[in-house]
Parts: C-alpha cells; structure tokens; sequence
C-alpha cells in the first residue's frame, strides 16, 4: 500500500517519529511536507494529502498539525475522505473497524510519540468490518452525492 504523508510545523516532529513505524510495517509512502519549522498553512498540506485520498491516487493517507482539527476540517471537505482524528489506538481501531476511515489525522502537540507510534499500527492493522456499518458509509456517500447535485444547482 501507498499513502501520502503531510503536516504542519507543528507536525513535523512526530511525523519524523513515525517514518520508522511504516517502514516497520512496510507502508510505501510518498511526503509532501512540510519539511521544516517554520510556519505554514496547514490547509496547504491537508489538500494535498486529501485530494489524494479522494481521487483514489492512494488509499490512505496521514496528517498531523498541532491539535489535529484543522487537518481533519480540511480533509474532510474532498469527497470520499473518511479523516479520522484519532489520540489512542481505541480510536484508531474504531476508525477502520466501523468507520473504514481512510485518513488519519494526528496531534503533534497533544499526542505522546511513542502512543502515536502506537496509533499508526493499530490503524494500519485494523480491517474494515463491514456489515451494518458499510450501509452507514454508503448513506455518507449519498449525502455527498446529494452536496454535489446542490452544490451544481447553485445559480
């Protein structure tokens, strides 16, 4: 598997703390900065990654700013982008088992490294369970079926 990597400067640290967890678990993936600290948009990086995400150029993806918000905010706008602010692995686990999430998003200056480290192989090992909770996706996916037909109809 491939996925698009990306933070803030309030992420960089803990994204360079996590490199080595998916080299572990031998998930491919492709930075898209940003590389230092100084300060920059998060919305910059988060298109990047969802935009991704969303098109199907990968099939996952991870971002980390400060507190996560933000990033999950910007992610969540692209169509198909299941972001999922996770800060334990229960969370992570619940992300891929019920929700399928797609995008995890991470909290460079409230998570612990090691827990994220942590967080990465549980999202990373976790399936999607389907059943009852693949209806569930599918009516998010009606919805923003419907946003579209809104949004085109828009004088």
């Amino acid at each position: 598997m491939k996925i698009l990597i990306g933070c803030d400067h309030a992420g960089i640290e803990m994204k360079e703390a996590i490199l080595p967890v998916l080299r572990e678990l031998k998930v491919e993936y492709e930075d898209v900065g940003t590389c230092g600290e100084d300060s920059v948009d998060y919305p910059d990086f988060g298109e990047k990654v969802a935009i991704a995400v969303s098109r199907g150029v990968v099939e996952r993806g991870i971002l980390i700013c400060g507190t996560g918000i933000g990033m999950s905010i910007v992610a969540n706008k692209f169509p198909g982008v299941r972001a999922a602010l996770c800060t334990d692995t229960f969370t992570a686990r619940m992300s891929r088992l019920h929700n399928d999430a797609n995008l995890l998003v991470l909290a460079g200056r409230i998570t612990e490294d090691n827990t994220a480290k942590e967080i990465v192989r549980t999202w990373f090992n976790t399936p999607f369970e389907g059943g009852r909770h693949q209806r569930r996706l599918d009516k998010i996916r009606q919805i923003e079926e419907r946003l579209k037909s809104y949004e085109s109809s828009k004088p």
